[in-house]
């Protein structure tokens, strides 16, 4: 008589409904192990569309800066890996801003989602940190969780759910750490979000347009992010939500 397998090599029950809670540890538990293995201590996360064009100005601008961000985090006096680019792996504005990390020789994270449309793995994240997640709620936690500063480029859905999701973190404070937010692309922006107009209806504080910047100017934004990660971020190494 054939053993039954042990629980956790019972593909069957792990890939059913009263495993999920083990699957969703599981996509916390095994980036935890690989970045902690790697001495990846926080991140710099770049947002936008999949479908921008390499010879897009978003697209280079996207890739100068985070070459240029790789190559002042890489010159930091430290021995753990700080402000490591991160992006959702993909195409478009993700690969602009691996590339740009990975041709500052420096490490970077893709943090991929399963989607029934055909999936891509732009070529210049690190292998090592290359993460596939099924949960967008556990691939959202890892973007946030490491964050010290976050960049959205001009984007669609996706990029507006993580752009509104951050704000209100920070908005309400359960996001305690002081992480720049840039949003690159002024007229994109003006265009799609009328901010001025949520004020007008009271339905946020004029105070609220402070929490994020806009700019087209890839020297602003650099400047942005590393004022805010020198002022906020270098001391704190690690995780801070």
């Amino acid at each position: 008589m054939a053993k039954s397998p042990k629980a956790y090599n019972n593909a069957e029950f792990l890939n059913s409904k009263d495993a999920r809670a083990l699957r969703i540890l599981a996509e916390y538990l095994e980036p935890k192990a690989r970045f902690d293995k790697l001495g990846v201590e926080d991140t710099v996360v770049f947002f936008g569309s999949a479908r921008v064009n390499p010879d897009s100005v978003w697209y280079e601008a996207a890739r100068d800066l985070a070459r240029r961000l790789t190559t002042w985090s890489k010159g930091l006096e430290s021995k753990e890996r700080r402000f490591v680019v991160c992006t959702g792996g993909g195409p478009g504005i993700m690969e602009a801003a691996n590339r740009g990390a990975s041709e500052a020789r420096g490490l970077n994270v893709g943090l991929t989602i399963s989607i029934p449309d055909e999936e891509f793995d732009n070529p210049y994240v690190s292998r090592e940190l290359h993460f596939h997640f099924h949960y967008f709620f556990m691939r959202k936690f890892w973007f946030v969780y490491l964050a010290k500063a976050v960049v959205l480029f001009p984007g669609g859905f996706g990029t507006l759910d993580e752009l509104f999701e951050i704000l209100t973190l920070v908005q309400t404070r359960k996001m305690r750490k002081r992480i720049p937010i840039v949003l690159f692309g002024t007229e994109y922006w003006d265009d799609i979000v009328d901010f001025g107009g949520l004020v007008k209806y009271g339905m946020i504080s004029p105070g609220d347009l402070a929490l994020f910047h806009r700019t087209n100017s890839v020297d602003e934004a650099y400047q942005m992010i590393i004022k805010g990660l020198t002022e906020n971020a270098l001391g704190t190494p690690g995780p801070v939500l």
